[in-house]
């Protein structure tokens, strides 16, 4: 808990220093999360944590690879040696006996070695140089050691000089060469500089960000619980309607169909009596129509019967029996059709919709049943809710976030000082880039004044002249060649004492900071215990393992979790803080003890099932055979037959008796055409409606059955299975309550261990930092002196080659001619003689 008082009041210097403290910062910190919400019966997809956007870690510098070899390779050969952790451990012990212990101080010098015989060979160059340089030019002003203006003349003076020439060649390409990679280091190191501060910032931005994302994450799973137990708690109130629905839908795949199949009855019903009142009021009218064409019949036929029977209607004893037979006393039997109605006015009466609104009652009262029922139990899981709310909050409590507010604090300011002090840095990289171009174009001013003579020397030299009358041009070229030596031997000297002070600089910090770091050995020392007194990483954590920053930096590297990078797990039992299991045990007892009783209900009324039963046997029995019979026995009533008879008889009988049996037959005949035009259309269109009559009477018989068979079903499915269906969709909720519970330990347990506060930006920094450091900084200044250095000792057989070269152009005082003549004497040819 006290990790940030000691930690700022622990002396740090250094990358090491800023490294260690970038990693101290973050000890005890736990993680955090977004969950999603869930939803059941299935939970939606759970999204990761949000990780801040970094900037990165910055890449090494590659302009000055290709130096980069041959400096490490001499550095190794300077010092091969391993990492000195036994001295540096006796330095910091007693800082102070270093020079008083003369053991420790050997063995600081063997461990040296190779430095210091670097550093002895660039001495005796310092020494020597400018001695040697005193000396050659006081020789060459007595006229001795090449002073003296005479060349003498050889056959292999040409010879000499030519391979003095491309000796000089060579070695000024090579000077040239090292003088190149210092402009180029030069820039790489001013560059480096320059863009340091600005890499920096960044990569403390990326810790400032990754420090202010810390406490948000942990904050937000925190507040995931908060909101998770929100949802349960807007799911219990609103219990009645998600648990009633679950079991309406369980109720509906029996109860629906069977409600539909009574409110089709219902409709039949009220259609099929729609018919049979049209039928009766049909048959009423029709019975109306054939009394009075009867009455009509029965005059007529009265008449007739009192013509035929006058003693002077001759033959009328033969038409007795046709008399008796004009009649239509037809009465229509309607008994049958009189006891379906009956029945299924019955059923009418008895309102099978008030059985359907009873039915459809119970089923639409199940959610407000469930919440009168369950009030007590929500009210009872709301309070254990709350306790799971109070338990996860410690959580955030427990961990010291609020030492973050001071390490962000600290690296704002460390920000801020960085851009303060900017600008004096970037004055004296100005002032030191300056020296070093200077240096550079020294150097390469002993280049072009070996490359001017090594091209106007030749151009102005002919072989054959006499060094005495050599041209200005050779001799301008000679002195160039001079000027070479000159130049090297007053510069060369001085130029040595700042590649000693770079080379102890760059190499020292190469070979004991960055190629330790490099391959882990300054790590591992770092951890060596008893380093800094009282400080233990581990013990200063509260952990009972030991905590290297080796380790905690690997990690880092691989952007572990704070969880497993500082064994979070050993300061906070994460099992416990989300073991919410003694709550939701709570809950689910609450649940078992609570029983939520539905009424029961009848779909159909035993009263109403004999209606319907009796409906189906009267629809069973309805008859139409004798009302079709009378309905085809009075479509084939023909009085025109009849008429026909009498009109044939009155032929035969005196004027008064025949004028009567013709009035009466024309009677007949019209009785006849009032039939056809009047009970005949009833007749036929009474026929159509009886038979559609009995096609209803046959579909309300099977409705009938289906409307019993499935009520019956559906009744036996409700008695027997509605306490069943009522529990298993309890426990189902309440399953599902607990699963948002459930997947929400889970998944924060995921995002504290796996996902939270990864540390991938602490070792941004140190990495960072070793590579503005080692990778470019240190890299670029010891190429820089490798080159100079490269270029000094190449400066030694340049003077000599220059001064010898010198001569071969300059005007010499004094002549020495080489004359190569060859004596050439006869040789007399022989002759032929001829005889």
């Amino acid at each position: 808990m006290h990790l940030c008082e000691n930690m700022w009041r622990w002396p740090y210097s250094g990358a090491v220093g800023t490294m260690l403290l970038l990693l101290l910062l973050l000890g005890s910190i736990s993680a955090q999360g977004d969950s999603a919400q869930l939803s059941c019966p299935g939970a939606e997809v759970t999204q990761n944590i949000t990780q801040p956007q970094y900037n990165g870690v910055l890449n090494k510098n590659t302009d000055v690879v290709s130096l980069v070899p041959f400096v490490h390779s001499f550095l190794y050969t300077v010092q091969p040696n391993p990492f000195p952790e036994r001295l540096f451990l006796e330095i910091i012990k007693d800082p102070q006996q270093v020079w008083s212990n003369k053991e420790l101080m050997t063995e600081i010098l063997t461990y040296e070695v190779g430095f210091l015989v670097c550093i002895a060979i660039g001495i005796l160059y310092i020494v020597l140089m400018p001695i040697i340089g005193f000396f050659m030019a006081f020789c060459r002003c007595c006229g001795n050691c090449g002073g003296k203006m005479y060349q003498k003349q050889t056959s292999s003076t040409n010879s000499l000089r030519r391979i003095l020439c491309f000796s000089l060649f060579a070695i000024t390409i090579i000077i040239l060469a090292g003088n190149i990679c210092m402009f180029r280091s030069n820039e790489d190191l001013k560059e480096s500089v320059n863009q340091s501060p600005l890499q920096l910032n960044n990569a403390l931005g990326d810790m400032h960000s990754f420090l202010v994302s810390v406490p948000q994450q942990v904050d937000n799973v925190v507040n995931e619980s908060y909101r998770t137990v929100e949802e349960i708690t807007r799911n219990l109130d609103d219990i009645g309607r998600q648990l009633g629905e679950k079991i309406q839908q369980r109720f509906r795949g029996t109860l629906d169909p069977a409600l539909q199949s009574v409110k089709l009855l219902h409709n039949d019903c009220l259609t099929t009596n729609d018919q049979l009142d049209k039928l009766n009021s049909s048959l009423a009218q029709l019975q109306s129509s054939i009394d009075r064409t009867q009455a009509n019949i029965t005059v007529v036929r009265n008449r007739l019967t009192q013509t035929l029977s006058r003693p002077e209607c001759k033959g009328c004893h033969n038409l007795t029996a046709d008399m008796k037979k004009l009649t239509l006393n037809i009465t229509i039997s309607t008994a049958s059709l009189n006891k379906f109605q009956s029945a299924v006015n019955e059923v009418i009466k008895a309102d099978l919709l008030s059985e359907i609104i009873e039915a459809e009652k119970f089923f639409n009262t199940i959610p407000e049943t469930v919440t009168n029922e369950t009030e007590t139990l929500v009210k009872t899981s709301k309070d254990q809710l709350s306790s799971i709310k109070k338990q996860v909050m410690p959580i955030t409590q427990d961990l010291p976030l609020s030492a973050l507010d001071d390490a962000s604090k600290t690296i704002i300011q460390l920000q801020s000082d960085i851009n303060t002090y900017f600008p004096e840095e970037k004055a004296l990289e100005n002032i030191r880039w300056s020296v070093c171009l200077a240096l550079c174009f020294v150097i390469l001013l002993v280049v072009v004044c070996n490359i001017l003579g090594l091209i106007v020397g030749p151009l102005g030299l002919s072989p054959k002249v006499n060094p005495i009358n050599r041209s200005m041009t050779s001799n301008c070229g000679g002195i160039f060649l001079m000027m070479s030596a000159g130049f090297s031997f007053l510069f060369s000297w001085l130029f040595m004492i700042l590649v000693l002070v770079f080379f102890l600089l760059g190499g020292n910090t190469y070979t004991l900071i960055c190629r330790p770091w490099d391959n882990g050995q300054l790590l591992q020392f770092i951890d060596t215990p008893g380093l800094f007194p009282n400080f233990e990483l581990g013990s200063t954590f509260g952990l009972k393992s030991k905590l290297n920053l080796s380790t905690v930096y690997r990690d880092c590297q691989k952007n572990q979790p704070l969880w497993t990078t500082f064994h979070l797990y050993e300061l906070i039992d994460l099992g416990s803080a989300l073991n919410v299991s003694t709550y939701t045990a709570q809950i689910d007892k609450e649940f078992e003890n609570t029983n939520i009783t539905l009424s029961s209900v009848n779909i159909l009324s035993p009263d109403m099932i004999k209606k319907l039963e009796n409906t189906s046997s009267k629809a069973t029995d309805f008859n139409i055979t004798a009302i079709t019979q009378q309905m085809d026995d009075i479509l084939r009533i023909n009085l025109n037959t009849t008429a026909e008879k009498v009109d044939n008889l009155s032929l035969q009988q005196p004027t008064r008796i025949k004028d009567e049996l013709q009035t009466e037959t024309l009677k007949l005949r019209q009785i006849q055409a009032d039939i056809e035009m009047t009970i005949f259309p009833q007749v036929i269109n009474l026929k159509s409606s009886i038979r559609n009559l009995q096609s209803s009477s046959e579909k309300i018989s099977r409705t009938v059955g289906e409307v019993l068979r499935s009520t019956k079903a559906a009744q036996d499915f409700l008695n027997t299975n509605t306490t069943q269906i009522v529990k298993t969709e309890s426990r189902r909720f309440l399953n599902c309550q607990l699963d948002y519970v459930s997947a929400y330990t889970d998944w924060a347990k995921t995002m504290i261990t796996q996902h939270v506060g990864r540390c991938g930006p602490v070792a941004g920094v140190v990495d960072t930092i070793d590579t503005i450091a080692c990778d470019n900084m240190v890299e670029s200044l010891n190429a820089f002196w490798f080159s100079l250095g490269w270029c000094l000792v190449f400066f030694i057989p340049s003077i000599i080659l220059s001064m010898k070269l010198a001569k071969y152009y300059r005007r010499m005082r004094y002549s020495d001619v080489f004359e190569n003549h060859i004596v050439m004497n006869h040789i007399p040819r022989a002759q032929m003689k001829i005889t």
